[in-house]
């Protein structure tokens, strides 16, 4: 006996969610039709009203409910340093530091050949543009330390380096509170690598 087709057609959906199965979505739905309805009516008006009034900050690319997103609005912000990172989730987590106050650029990916994401994907063309504004000086590549994410960094760097821009790359090391023995041996060569002066 097969299900109501509004059921089929809501669990089908549910499986656009990364990480989520056949079998995770079905409990999913039946969860929300079953135990909260209310939440599930909740969820529908969120995700509707989310992609009506959430578009892209037209600076930055990151997620926006202006034509400008209040970071990249602020006066107070740095607009000589663009720091270009690969999801607002990184964004979110360095804005957290309290220890940059330039601007941003999110990619919305990296680059990844296999999955078909190329430079126009991860919109290479308005990140140079931007970069290219007169008013930047330095381009600092925040993307993770992943195979894709180092690529990506490559990338970007012969692009902007070769228009004249001054391009840095964050560091790696330690992790703060990190003890030498509980480290892997990648992260510890290349915090040997990347020392500095103490002053």
């Amino acid at each position: 006996m097969r299900s109501p087709a509004a059921l089929e057609q809501l669990v089908e959906a549910l499986r656009c969610l990364p990480g989520v199965g056949p079998k995770s979505a079905l409990r999913m739905a039946y969860h929300l039709l079953q135990r909260d309805r209310k939440g599930a009516g909740i969820l529908a008006q969120a995700l509707d009203n989310a992609l009506q009034v959430v578009s892209h900050c037209s600076l930055c690319n990151n997620f926006s409910e202006q034509p400008i997103c209040p970071v990249c609005a602020s006066p107070q912000r740095d607009s000589s340093t663009l720091c270009v990172v690969e999801m607002p989730t990184d964004f979110m987590m360095l804005e957290q530091t309290h220890a940059y106050q330039g601007l941003y650029f999110v990619l919305m990916g990296k680059l990844s050949p296999l999955d078909g994401i190329g430079p126009r994907e991860i919109h290479l063309d308005k990140l140079i543009k931007r970069a290219q504004d007169g008013v930047v000086q330095e381009v600092i590549l925040a993307t993770n330390y992943t195979v894709e994410g180092e690529a990506t960094a490559h990338y970007i760097a012969e692009l902007l380096r070769a228009r004249g821009l001054k391009v840095s790359r964050i560091a790696r090391g330690l992790p703060m509170g990190g003890e030498i023995e509980h480290v892997d041996s990648g992260t510890l060569a290349q915090a040997m690598m990347e020392r500095r002066n103490v002053v």
